[in-house]
């Protein structure tokens, strides 16, 4: 009987060597692969919080400066007409001395409690509401744009000759809408301190002071409510700068 010689486990050194080798290699291999890991996630994750922190100052500056210098306004009526039209975007400065303003200036005022009932709306409608005006696809309802006609200390009526009239002297008004007078409805009021009369360009369409003149403060408007002054129009291209 022929015998098998055993097998031993070093016919091949230099080959099990070799394996030997190669397997820890591969184990080094994949344990520098995953070591590498971590990194390539610290330097995604950092990337990530580096574009969110920048997103987040972008609105803080963005949200600071619409609240305190400029901000823009969508014009919702016709009673600033030809001045402002319907769909006006106007962007608006809200650096303004409202103890300091003039006759014939424009401005944007929060109505509430004169032009404006007071809001009563649920929380979350009035955010809503005042997101879609943030963003400028809907126009406020208790924000107006009128004119400057008197000042504390004016004494303004109408009408004489057609025109009105301020402390005696008829008032020029190139501003006013083709075709419609000076005012439809007789006032002579005085004008206190901190209060302001306000009219629209646009008269025979136009809810102002005059049709407030049988209500509390006889539509004299508080000068500390003027939120500011339209300086240009935004939207649509080409219109000229509210005058």
């Amino acid at each position: 009987m022929r015998t098998v010689p055993e097998r031993t486990t070093n016919e091949n050194p230099a080959a099990e060597a070799s394996a030997a080798g190669f397997s820890a290699s591969s184990r080094g291999g994949a344990a520098h692969e995953d070591a590498a890991q971590p990194g390539l996630w610290t330097r995604w994750t950092h990337g990530w919080r580096l574009v969110a922190l920048s997103v987040v100052l972008a609105l803080v500056v963005v949200i600071g400066v619409r609240a305190w210098v400029v901000d823009v306004y969508y014009v919702g009526s016709e009673s600033m007409q030809p001045t402002v039209e319907p769909g006006d975007r106007i962007l608006v400065t809200k650096l303004v001395d409202t103890g300091e303003l003039d006759r014939g200036q424009l401005v944007v005022f929060d109505g509430r409690g004169s032009f404006a009932p007071l809001d009563d709306d649920p929380p979350i409608t009035r955010a809503a509401q005042q997101l879609g005006v943030w963003l400028g696809i809907r126009p406020t309802e208790d924000t107006f744009v009128k004119r400057v006609v008197g000042v504390p200390g004016d004494r303004v009526s109408c009408c004489e000759d057609g025109d009105l009239v301020v402390n005696g002297e008829p008032l020029d008004e190139p501003y006013l809408y083709p075709g419609d007078s000076a005012s439809e409805v007789d006032f002579d009021v005085v004008v206190p301190e901190g209060r302001l009369w306000l009219l629209g360009d646009h008269r025979s369409v136009s809810v102002d002071s005059r049709s407030l003149l049988g209500a509390p403060g006889g539509g004299l408007v508080r000068a500390d409510r003027v939120i500011g002054e339209p300086v240009t129009v935004l939207w649509p291209v080409g219109r000229s700068d509210p005058q």
